[in-house]
């Protein structure tokens, strides 16, 4: 009977035991221990999401990379244009009016040189006729946008698609553009703005004739 009492206490002892080595532990040193922890990962820099660029929360938005979605959108219109053999023999003035014009980053070489496709809408009016043409240009901006440096230049070159043309004149073109302009980034969060200058021209394909134009552009950037 002694033998049995002893043996069932030192069952119950066992099983306290254990209960309280599985306990979670509390007190000053255990509450020290969790906030240090907590502490630690605090320190961690925050990522951006999809980006993977470490970025304090108090810090303002992040410089363009070379990750990033670069895209500008803006009208423009011409400060002078001169049309050769377009619709008439000789030379008319003032011919070229006003456009809208998107251009979207589709790469970047060595750091140093984006490539984007430069789409531009515009409207003329030749020997008192309207016509209406889409130019859908490959385009190189010195420098890179993830530079973040204000001013820019570049060149672009594409077809040029007329939606409306004057009667036997060529309904397809070689456009070219070279431009210089300032933007500046996150003026509002992800959005700033640009203006932008230089010349429009076009050589007819299929006929002669031919617009060599000045313009000027403005509106916004973003980087998404």
């Amino acid at each position: 009977m002694i033998k049995s009492i002893l043996i069932l206490a030192l069952l119950t002892v066992g099983s306290f035991q254990m209960a309280f080595a599985n306990a979670p532990k509390v007190g000053r040193s255990a509450a020290a221990r969790y906030f240090q922890n907590n502490g630690q990962k605090a320190d961690q820099p925050e990522y951006e999401t999809g980006r993977g660029r470490p970025r304090s929360p108090n810090s303002e938005v992040a410089a363009v990379s070379a990750d990033d979605h670069y895209l500008t959108l803006g009208i423009s219109t011409y400060t002078s244009s001169d049309a050769y053999n377009w619709g008439q023999s000789g030379k008319e003035e003032k011919v070229g009016k006003s456009g809208i014009d998107m251009s979207y980053r589709i790469g970047q070489y060595s750091n140093l040189v984006d490539d984007s496709i430069r789409v531009s809408y515009n409207e003329y009016n030749v020997t008192d006729q309207r016509a209406t043409k889409l130019s859908l240009l490959y385009a190189w901006t010195l420098p890179d946008a993830s530079s973040r440096f204000p001013l820019y230049f570049g060149f672009g070159a594409g077809p040029g698609i007329f939606f409306k043309q004057l009667s036997g004149e060529s309904a397809i073109s070689l456009d070219y553009q070279l431009y210089l302009g300032l933007r500046l980034f996150n003026i509002f969060e992800n959005t700033g703005f640009y203006v932008e200058g230089g010349l429009k021209n076009h050589l007819h394909l299929t006929s002669d004739g031919q617009l060599n134009g000045t313009y000027i552009s403005a509106g916004a950037v973003f980087t998404f």
